[in-house]
């Protein structure tokens, strides 16, 4: 896969007073890095280094920072096509809103004057963001974008990375500023000419909610520190064209405008990815306004967009342990970028039945674990406030949300894992396996570099209330027991450099010994061609154990889903 321009956008930063702070970063964070991390995820604090994004794509694949005093200068002296494409650049929208950059107002001032106007200033900065305005910060992100497009050898598109509020910038430029005709009334470029994929990090995307009505009120009302651009219904005035700021959705449509909705004619959010934050312990004061299912500022319902890729992470929404900064966003933010084939789970032929007892609710924590990775690629759990809701899941009108996630579960396999030589088939005509499963396994030493592993581990479990309260009923709970636990390996690759690239898979339950011992799964995974030779699916039945859950029937499998990417 070609690689791209990587344009980074930042967050909110608050007040002018932080926004002068903020703008005396020369990277606007994306260079920091961590030494915290948890045990077990959520567990103890322990020692970790993290050498931050900026660093790790540098590292790993190569990419440049260009800056030379000013990457804007760089950029406006550079000859069209010049530039390498492996660069990554840094949105400095804040910069026109500090007030560090001009002239100190008070400087000709008596020392009386000047100490009555720098308390004004003062106390002013510390409550208003006057400079900033978020349709100019995606005007500028927009110019950016396109000059480093037009500069760079090839005009490729640029990948975009966002944290926070610069997801909102993002998706401004892409759904409003592209379709609106500049300044001197010529036509943008269109979102699909200039962004190949956007990720983000913790972007409120359905808006910041406070479990008060009243500070909702206060934020949409009054937007301290310019933060009324979270309120859901005026995110609309800078998400929709020929809309102005302050302008709120029509009434009566039908569906109702949903800030977490990019429009199909605007960008296919099969090339969005959503990073989103569970861990509300580590976050600041906000974490008791906006209550536990956050990252301790944006709730996990409103941190995604609809149908776009998304990870779970027990992360914060910025700090010691935020998602930035964070191993596990890295390892996300790198596949999701570089990945050549997109991966898919789902649960499929689930039952659409009436008969399952009133009052039970069925949910499953859902993990995946990458071999050699010390964290985990998403988890969804009752512990961190969102298990997946398999009742809704086997409801075929159900939409796409956070308790029913579609699919299930997905991933990206890099460069050394992509199936270049698979076949038309996994299986021989004869319907024996190209690579027999009950052929001996190669030792250990000779596979641990040639298979990818990946374990996906589900946990199902029922949950009653009481049909006269509707309260929890703990009569018959068992704490941390579920149902049916089980965890799928899979195994991606070649079992050694001579051998066609297959899948394996095999339930732990049914895997003897250890499964580091284990060098390969013993099941081969028939994966024949879709009709547009870019897709191949294949099932995986669930255990026997898992089929006798009401939940469940003898039709329930997991669908694996191979897709090649452009």
């Amino acid at each position: 896969m070609d690689a791209l321009p990587i344009v980074y956008c930042r967050g909110y930063a608050g007040p002018t007073s932080n926004i002068d702070s903020t703008v005396d970063d020369p990277f606007y964070g994306f260079n920091e890095g961590a030494t915290h991390t948890r045990v077990d995820g959520d567990g103890d604090p322990r020692f970790y280094q993290f050498e931050g994004p900026l660093l790790r794509l540098m590292g790993e694949h190569d990419y440049k920072l260009l800056v030379r005093g000013s990457q804007a200068e760089l950029l406006a002296d550079a000859v069209d096509a010049s530039l390498d494409p492996k660069t990554i650049w840094v949105s400095r929208f804040y910069d026109v809103a500090a007030t560090t950059f001009v002239p100190d107002p008070t400087e000709h001032e008596n020392p009386v004057e000047r100490f009555i106007d720098r308390v004004k200033h003062g106390i002013h900065d510390h409550l208003t963001a006057d400079g900033f305005d978020i349709e100019r910060a995606a005007t500028e992100l927009y110019n950016l974008i396109t000059t480093v497009i037009d500069k760079t050898e090839g005009h490729p598109k640029v990948n975009l990375v966002a944290h926070s509020m610069g997801g909102l910038v993002a998706r401004c430029m892409m759904q409003k500023i592209c379709e609106t005709p500049d300044e001197h009334g010529n036509p943008r470029r269109h979102a699909t000419d200039i962004v190949a994929r956007l990720f983000t990090y913790a972007t409120p995307h359905g808006g910041i909610n406070f479990t008060g009505g009243l500070l909702n009120w206060a934020m949409e009302t009054f937007g301290p520190d310019g933060s009324q651009i979270f309120s859901p219904p005026k995110m609309y005035g800078y998400l929709t064209k020929g809309a102005k700021f302050g302008d709120t959705p029509p009434a009566g449509l039908t569906p109702p405008w949903d800030p977490r909705i990019i429009p199909a004619d605007i960008f296919d959010t099969d090339n969005v990815f959503c990073l989103i934050g569970t861990d509300q312990q580590d976050y600041g004061i906000s974490k008791d306004l906006v209550g536990p299912q956050s990252d301790g500022l944006v709730q996990i319902q409103n941190a995604y967009v609809k149908n776009a890729h998304r990870a779970f992470v027990y992360k914060s929404h910025s700090g010691r342990y935020g998602e930035v900064n964070s191993e596990e966003g890295y390892q996300n933010l790198a596949r999701f970028l570089f990945g050549t084939w997109a991966v898919k789970v789902e649960l499929s032929g689930m039952p659409h039945r009436d008969d399952l007892a009133n009052g039970v609710a069925w949910q499953a924590d859902m993990r995946l674990a990458i071999r050699g990775l010390s964290v985990l690629m998403t988890e969804q759990t009752a512990a961190h406030y969102c298990p997946i809701q398999l009742n809704e899941v086997r409801d075929p009108s159900a939409t796409d949300s956070i308790d029913t996630p579609v699919p299930l579960v997905g991933t990206f396999l890099l460069q050394k894992e992509p199936p270049d030589d698979l076949g038309p088939t996994l299986v021989a005509e004869d319907g024996d396996a190209t690579t027999p499963a009950d052929a001996p396994a190669p030792a250990l030493a000779a596979t641990s570099d040639q298979l990818s592993r990946y374990a996906l581990s589900l946990k199902v479990y029922q949950v009653e209330t009481s049909r006269r309260t509707g309260a929890f009923d703990f009569s018959d709970h068992l704490e941390q027991v579920g149902d049916w636990n089980d965890v799928l390996i899979v195994d991606v690759g070649r079992p050694s450099p001579d051998a066609p690239f297959g899948v394996w898979t095999g339930w732990n339950t049914e895997v003897a010994g250890p499964i580091a011992e284990r060098a390969q799964m013993p099941n081969l995974l028939d994966l024949p061609q879709q009709a547009n030779g870019a897709v191949r699916v294949g099932r995986v039945p669930l255990p026997q154990r898992a089929l006798t859950l009401p939940i469940f029937d003898g039709n329930t499998e997991l669908l694996i889903t191979i897709s090649e990417r452009g």
